[in-house]
């Protein structure tokens, strides 16, 4: 969607009047959202490699860079910082999803969460979460 945008907004920038200024405040507002949407999805696509790395490495018993982390309040894929996502279960007796996020390296709960093991407990802006798996 960021590529479509990117070029949308550089469409219309070539479309616009070619008599008028180059520094005309239509055309750089164009421009700086074509620069905005290049920067998203250059972002969108390191986040893809590293998601793409991550799929290589085996499972873990560890809080690290590529697991994921159930704790008894939330559940965490250690990764990039994509935020929240649903996964779809084949058991829809009892909850056919469950929420994740997926955090990056940078996020305080990840640096709370890194170097654990299953039966630890980590606190986090005041709640308590112990993890209860680790994959």
């Amino acid at each position: 969607m960021a590529k479509q945008e990117m070029d949308s907004c550089q469409q219309q920038s070539n479309e616009y009047d070619a008599n008028v200024d180059r520094y005309d405040a239509y055309r750089t507002k164009l421009m700086r959202q074509r620069d905005m949407f290049a920067k998203q999805l250059s972002n969108a696509n390191a986040s893809i490699r590293v998601l793409q790395e991550l799929m290589q490495l085996p499972p873990m018993n560890v809080a690290d860079h590529g697991a994921i982390v159930i704790t008894n309040k939330q559940r965490f894929f250690l990764s990039a910082g994509i935020g929240k996502f649903l996964v779809p279960f084949h058991a829809p007796e009892s909850r056919p999803q469950e929420v994740f996020f997926a955090i990056s390296a940078q996020t305080p709960i990840y640096m709370a969460l890194k170097g654990n093991h299953v039966g630890d407990t980590i606190t986090f802006n005041g709640v308590t979460q112990e993890i209860e798996a680790i994959l």
